[in-house]
């Protein structure tokens, strides 16, 4: 019950991921979810801020109990334990970042806090790569071929991306950077969505083997 009840954390972290994107840009008068970026809601000085704050502690421990709920998973897979690790990675470093080295468009992107900024943004993005592959590697073939165009869309838009964070560093517009972030962080939110349901299934399976009803009774009972 304990495994199941993290699991669904899976589920929960994606949809509360959603719900944070939503509510800090209503905290804007005319913020862009198409034009501006995900972590533009928690720079420096943006009006929403201290609440997306808040929020992202909660994401961070629903995203470190599906992690734990992974690493629970994997009693006999090597593979799925360190899956786990890295969605726990994933979680620290998306509580690190903005707390303590927000975007800054007010200072240089050489300065240290955009620097990191960056740093943990390529850390974020290469848990990410190592889940899927690692997914790719071990599961079924259907979820296999999920996992290879989630992986596909990751890297695609993360090299749409790339350039409009440059142009951004530089106050160039970036009329797009909001959509191409967002396919990017939504493909893998959902391929979180999924991948939970498919642990879920798999421990219901387990337990219906389990169960007394299936087991194998003595003669004469």
């Amino acid at each position: 019950m304990l495994r199941k009840q993290l699991l669904v954390c899976g589920i929960l972290s994606s949809l509360f991921y959603a719900a944070m994107d939503l509510i800090g840009g209503l905290q804007w008068q005319n913020y862009n979810w198409i034009s501006q970026e995900f972590s533009r809601l928690s720079s420096v000085g943006a009006p929403s801020r201290h609440l997306h704050l808040i929020l992202s502690v909660v994401y961070s421990l629903l995203v470190i109990a599906f992690g734990v709920g992974v690493w629970k998973s994997g009693t006999n897979k090597r593979s799925l334990r360190t899956m786990g690790l890295a969605l726990i990675v994933y979680a620290i470093v998306s509580w690190i970042w903005p707390q303590f080295y927000p975007e800054d468009l007010s200072k240089h992107v050489s300065e240290f806090t955009n620097i990191m900024h960056i740093a943990l943004t390529v850390v974020t993005l290469l848990s990410w790569l190592i889940i899927l592959i690692l997914a790719i590697a071990t599961l079924g073939n259907r979820f296999r071929i999920y996992s290879i165009i989630t992986l596909l869309i990751i890297l695609i838009f993360g090299a749409l991306t790339g350039p409009q964070g440059a142009a951004l560093a530089a106050g160039e517009p970036t009329p797009w950077i909001g959509i191409t972030e967002r396919t990017n962080i939504y493909s893998f939110m959902v391929w979180v969505v999924f991948f939970s349901i498919l642990l879920l299934r798999g421990q219901d399976n387990a337990s219906q083997k389990d169960s007394p009803r299936n087991t194998p009774q003595p003669n004469g009972l």
